[in-house]
């Protein structure tokens, strides 16, 4: 393993500056920051392409200017093809064992791990580093599936991991990226194009939608197709397709399944839950419950999905009748969930409220709305949030250019604002 020494050493920063570092993502560093020092392993997830190794590179930027010496940080990235050669778990404590007897770090070593998912039986030396009281390890990990740190992982690293959902650009650090005010057209540029990062270093539209498919199809090969033995790729990928087509409706599987037979095609209940199952591992697409808010319990039955980031519509389904008013609800929920809230589709009675958003003590109901035209269309907007009887926050969020006075304690907010109250 001795000669494989070469590679790491090549993407580590022992004697090198870091790379460029990209838009400097200030509160997730945040976050992160704060749990530094202590034993907890830093578990980062989030769909591929999503910014997670340009994380990784900003906190080892931060970790040196505060003073970490460059040598007591090893960082690797699996996703890279020159690390093929780790397969395993054994594999990867060699390497580092021989990092540690070469590079000669004194004191604390940070260990950051890109994409461990791909590494057989990682949690086994994670969880032994994580508990080793005679060496000193900080650890940072990222993959790209949500079940990583399911079932008997989450037994054998219980109480002793911290999770943080990273997400694409959000819409103010894509104003922050191009250097752009925060104005409706700007916030519709938006909401027409996505927050995947790599999409801003590329020149023209063809490119992008040359750049989102690939990203598809590796996602769908890579993280579902390999890892679970996917035996109809085409279904998987017409179900990718169906759930962006139909985000922000309501959904069953019993729905799909018929619709699919409508088209004289036999598919099973099983397989069709399975693979969107799968397609939500990976953070495509976000399962969303329904709510009942009298009674404060999830139902079961039909659910809602929504896209992980508006460039897959945007780039590769953009002839379908998937208007501006279904693009600013899926990116409500994104903004809501981004900023730490569990949400759920809320249900009243026969009314239906857009989203019911949780994090500690503090719960919003919101309303997506595209345009509030006339009276008529606010009564509607505004009918299922004034049968709610409790003191929680209430919003209408709406592209409207000028914003409404509060009305029965409901507050209106344009869209492009809408991130600051959360």
């Amino acid at each position: 393993m001795t000669e494989y020494f070469a590679i790491i050493r090549n993407y580590n920063f022992w004697d090198k500056p870091l790379p460029s570092l990209g838009l400097l993502r200030e509160k997730y560093i945040d976050k992160l920051s704060s749990f530094i020092g202590n034993k907890l392993i830093k578990v980062l997830t989030g769909q591929r392409r999503s910014g997670k190794s340009y994380l990784l590179r900003q906190i080892i930027y931060k970790l040196i200017n505060q003073g970490v010496t460059p040598s007591n940080i090893f960082y690797l990235n699996k996703e890279i093809s020159s690390f093929d050669f780790i397969k395993s778990y054994k594999d990867l404590e060699i390497l580092i064992e021989i990092y540690k007897k070469e590079i000669k770090p004194i004191g604390k070593i940070y260990l950051l791990i890109d994409e461990i998912q791909l590494i057989d039986s990682w949690e086994i030396l994670i969880n032994s580093y994580s508990q080793d009281y005679i060496s000193d390890y900080e650890i940072f990990i990222t993959g790209s599936n949500s079940k990583m740190l399911s079932g008997e992982l989450a037994t054998l690293l219980s109480g002793r991991y911290v999770q943080f959902n990273i997400f694409t650009f959000s819409y103010l650090e894509f104003t922050q990226i191009l250097k752009l005010e925060n104005t409706k057209p700007n916030f519709i540029k938006y909401l027409n194009t996505g927050g995947l990062p790599e999409l801003f270093n590329l020149p023209d539209i063809e490119t992008k939608q040359h750049y989102v498919q690939a990203l598809k199809d590796t996602v769908l090969l890579r993280d579902i197709i390999q890892h679970y033995h996917i035996k109809d790729a085409k279904l998987l990928e017409e179900l990718f397709s169906y759930l962006i087509n139909n985000a922000s409706n309501f959904l069953s599987i019993n729905n799909i399944v018929n619709y699919y037979q409508s088209k004289k095609r036999k598919v099973h209940y099983d397989t069709v839950a399975n693979y969107i199952e799968y397609l939500c591992n990976a953070f495509l697409v976000h399962k969303v419950d329904k709510f009942n808010i009298r009674g404060k319990e999830i139902l079961s039955g039909s659910i809602k999905f929504y896209i992980n980031d508006l460039s897959f519509r945007n780039y590769l389904y953009p002839g379908f009748a998937y208007g501006i008013g279904y693009l600013l609800e899926n990116l409500i929920y994104l903004q809501l969930v981004n900023a730490g809230f569990k949400v759920y589709v809320g249900l009243l009675r026969n009314k239906e409220i857009d989203f019911v958003a949780i994090k500690d003590d503090r719960t919003l109901y919101v309303q997506s709305a595209y345009l509030l035209e006339n009276q008529e269309t606010i009564e509607r907007e505004y009918a299922g949030l004034r049968a709610i009887h409790d003191n929680y926050e209430k919003y209408v969020v709406s592209l409207d250019d000028i914003q409404l006075s509060n009305y029965e304690g409901i507050k209106h907010i344009q869209a492009w604002n809408f991130s600051e109250i959360l």
